[in-house]
């Protein structure tokens, strides 16, 4: 379905989001490696998420799901059966890199598959320390690229200094570090999310820090506990820019994750000139609250350097928050972005050209002028489910109609965005204060 977008007014409401993806993924395979059964409350039923599900369940899990956003997984203490047939990572990334950790420890052969989107997504940032801990990992497309054959078996420890920081290497590591001899440690070059750690240890598992480096010992397995995955703060990233940008709006998004590798989008957005602030009001394995936002007319900014890890998923958002800057805005130190569902770098800087603004792109990075007013535009989706959501966002500002199609990929992270989109940018336009309960717009589970 194509989404048609009219410039709207100021946001004036409260709303909740979807849980966050990341831990959904997380929870589920934490749950998996427990001996006894874990209620996992506010799991994403979006796309990727399930990829991660049914993979379990292929690997002998047992799960079930008494409606979309609670599971009962019944652990297996890490003890996988053989896959009867080749396991489907769908689009998620996340799904196939920490899967390989898991699967890295096993005494069979696996093969992993995704869409064609992740068929093009690298994977030599998993293959390398895994393969250095005895697995076996074979990309069938040159030279890194998916479908992966994973042949596990006994691992060794391993200190692993990593080149990128990524959750998802350090998190395969990890995984496969419950299986090894030893300790197995992974040193960052900077701090990467850190669900993983915080996770291992909500479920019973010593986790070592020192700075950068994070460590487990071979051995260890979670203790069933149940667990509450928090809404996702780079799917309420999404609603944050559009009021941020908009003065005289006022949004308030409840039961969000705050966890501190994740939250880097609101200092960017305080130093652009919005209002913003942070409640607490729980830390069970994740921080959870409250983000009260108030819209201004932003200035420009630089996102760079040790900052970028923590807000890479939210970039083509903030791209759009720049564009809606007064200056100039300098995004730098990000080439991942050019290998995430698509190269995000491009696409940015594509679409905000079809919508009137001036943008240079570098080899890692881009520069934004903002100040200028969008112009409506076609615009494709890419297959890439943040660049979907950051542009109709755009919409919202922009003169005439925008149009986004390929939408479906939206479903991967945020089953019923445009549903909400609809109904905050209708019920304000009639002045009144929204009020929108996440079970109002749950999404009907995915087949």
């Amino acid at each position: 379905m194509d989404w048609k977008i009219k410039k709207a007014l100021p946001l004036n409401c409260e709303l909740e989001v979807p849980g966050d993806k990341s831990i959904s993924h997380r929870s589920v395979m934490l749950a998996a490696l427990s001996r006894g059964s874990c209620v996992i409350r506010g799991f994403l039923p979006g796309e990727d998420c399930l990829s991660t599900m049914e993979a379990m369940r292929s690997l002998g899990v047992a799960l079930e799901q008494p409606n979309p956003t609670t599971l009962i997984v019944y652990g297996n203490g890490g003890e996988f059966k053989k896959p009867n047939k080749d396991i489907d990572c769908g689009n998620s990334g996340t799904t196939m890199r920490l899967l390989s950790g898991l699967l890295a420890g096993q005494s069979f052969e696996s093969r992993l598959f995704g869409d064609a989107s992740l068929s093009k997504r690298p994977m030599k940032r998993v293959i390398d320390p895994l393969s250095k801990m005895g697995a076996r990992i074979v990309p069938e497309n040159s030279p890194d690229r998916p479908p992966l054959r994973v042949q596990g078996g006994p691992l060794k420890a391993i200190d692993y200094v990593s080149p990128v920081a990524s959750a998802q290497v350090k998190s395969a590591v990890l995984l496969a570090g419950l299986y090894a001899d030893g300790t197995t440690s992974v040193t960052e070059p900077t701090l990467s999310r850190d669900h993983t750690e915080r996770m291992l240890e909500y479920f019973g598992v010593r986790v070592e820090r020192e700075g950068l480096k994070v460590s487990v010992k071979g051995g260890s397995r979670p203790q069933p506990r149940d667990f509450r995955v928090p809404g996702d703060v780079s799917s309420a990233a999404f609603w944050l820019v559009a009021a941020a940008a908009s003065p005289g709006a006022h949004l308030r998004v409840n039961h969000v994750g705050m966890n501190p590798s994740r939250t880097g989008i609101l200092a960017v957005l305080t130093r652009m000139g919005a209002r913003v602030r942070e409640f607490e009001f729980q830390n069970e394995g994740e921080p959870i609250g409250t983000i009260d936002i108030e819209g201004a007319q932003l200035k420009a900014t630089r996102i760079e350097g040790k900052e970028i890890p923590n807000v890479i998923d939210e970039l083509p958002i903030l791209a759009v928050a720049a564009a809606l800057a007064n200056g100039v805005t300098v995004i730098a130190d990000a080439a991942e972005l050019r290998v995430k569902e698509t190269d995000r770098l491009a696409a940015i800087a594509h679409h905000l050209r079809e919508m009137g603004v001036p943008v240079v792109e570098f080899p890692d990075g881009l520069e934004i002028t903002g100040g200028a007013t969008l112009k409506g535009a076609k615009l494709d989706s890419l297959g890439d489910h943040r660049i979907a959501m950051a542009f109709a966002v755009a919409g919202l500002f922009a003169q005439g109609e925008t149009v986004i199609t390929g939408t479906d990929c939206v479903n991967t992270s945020y089953p019923g965005f445009y549903d909400i989109l609809q109904r905050v940018t209708a019920e304000r336009a009639v002045g009144e204060h929204l009020v929108l309960k996440l079970e109002e717009s749950a999404s009907e589970p995915l087949e």
